[in-house]
């Protein structure tokens, strides 16, 4: 087939990468540049896990991601995932129902090489954290980080080198429809605010178009906006004055009670940086909103939780911020599936916060959707109209503020 994909964030370009191995002709279209910097997919980190509390599909998916992992380090010959552990900490002790518990006894029973930590273990391996408020959790020992940025740049590449052809200077304007079909894409100039342009607008056909456009999918497919919704979340570059206590040996990836305060993070890395990230109930509002900055409040609340979390790292400068955002289903789950009424669009997305880990095998499953193939999670993944707001898939992202 010939197949475009709108969208070069990492469900885009993983979907590319295995449709064409496939042997498809794949065009990759996205407004640049490329990794673009108000994608989900930029910044210098996000988080690889299998813990998933109760959900032993997504544990199920991580396991075949995380050898995947490895294996992209030795094909691209640097590191980019990074087997840090993650570390998930409760104030109060672990209990059968909550996250920290239920991910425990799901890696538990499926082999994983996990290790209980109490306050004492902590104190003495994890210096940085206020151990005498953190009194039980785990260690995921093979988990860790993908340097994300780097991730996407590195996979376009690759991409271009195998015969795609990535267009990252035009931005998506319609689909092109004809008898309940999809047959391609309008598409005009990025740079220039009119549609008509240097030869724009112009038509791309395609036998199937795939949009993964992440929390631009509302706003560029309206008939999407009752079954998707994008929030954002504030993200910290915090510059550490003791950077010994917050290396990967003695600060691993973290979830601090991330239950109840959202809050998530990274050891110091190449940048110099350690990342702070909440992952909660967001603010809603348009990728491209210029409310779309971190806040004064978001700022004290991040600082509020250091003071009594992470002192030592509470007064660090901030080097840098923005604002993640999310694509959200109802159900907190992915939606990678054709659309029944048109024909030939396939739409990926619903990240709701936790997709990167799993790019190593996003591509599969948007091109088993392309291709009309099941999988182990089609249907969970499935086109899901009938699916209410409100399901509460996750504490941190329902709870009142």
């Amino acid at each position: 087939m010939t197949i475009v994909v709108v969208g070069a964030g990492i469900n885009g370009v993983t979907a590319a990468l295995e449709l064409k191995k496939r042997g498809h002709d794949v065009t990759i279209v996205d407004p640049g540049p490329l990794p673009h910097p108000l994608a989900a997919s930029t910044d210098i980190s996000k988080a690889v896990r299998a813990s998933y509390g109760p959900d032993a599909d997504y544990t199920a998916l991580a396991e075949r991601a995380i050898p995947l992992w490895r294996k992209w380090n030795d094909k691209f010959g640097v590191a980019l995932f990074h087997e840090t552990g993650f570390l998930f900490m409760r104030r109060q002790e672990m209990q059968a129902g909550d996250f920290e518990s239920e991910s425990f006894r799901v890696l538990s029973e499926r082999g994983h090489s996990v290790e209980r930590i109490d306050s004492k273990e902590l104190r003495e391996r994890f210096p940085a954290w206020r151990a005498e408020l953190f009194r039980d959790g785990f260690l995921e020992r093979r988990a860790g980080y993908a340097e994300s940025g780097r991730v996407v740049a590195a996979l376009v590449q690759r991409g271009k080198s195998i015969g795609i052809d990535v267009q990252a200077k035009v931005k998506f304007l319609e689909l092109v429809e004809r008898h309940g079909r999809v047959e391609g894409i309008v598409v005009g100039d990025a740079a220039s605010v009119p549609r008509e342009a240097n030869g724009f607008p112009y038509r791309i056909s395609a036998d199937a178009v795939v949009m993964a456009v992440g929390a631009w999918t509302p706003f560029l497919l309206p008939f999407t906006k009752n079954y998707f919704r994008a929030t954002g979340h504030p993200v910290f570059h915090l510059k550490p004055r003791d950077p010994e206590l917050f290396t990967p040996e003695r600060f691993p990836v973290f979830g601090a009670d991330i239950s109840s305060t959202g809050y998530y993070g990274f050891p110091i890395g190449r940048e110099g940086v350690v990342k702070i990230g909440s992952h909660g109930v967001g603010r809603e509002m348009s990728p491209d909103s210029a409310e779309r900055v971190v806040t004064a409040e978001e700022e004290n609340k991040m600082r509020d939780f250091l003071w009594w979390a992470f002192p030592k790292l509470a007064d660090g400068p901030l080097v840098y911020s923005r604002i993640c955002l999310y694509c959200d289903t109802h159900d907190g789950d992915f939606w990678i599936a054709q659309d029944p009424e048109r024909r030939g669009l396939v739409v990926v997305c619903g990240d709701s916060g936790h997709g990167f880990k799993f790019a190593p095998v996003m591509g599969e499953l948007i091109a088993d959707a392309v291709e009309g193939k099941p999988n182990a999670w089609s249907h969970k993944f499935r086109w899901r109209p009938e699916v209410p707001p409100g399901v509460r898939k996750e504490a941190a992202r329902f709870k009142a503020d």
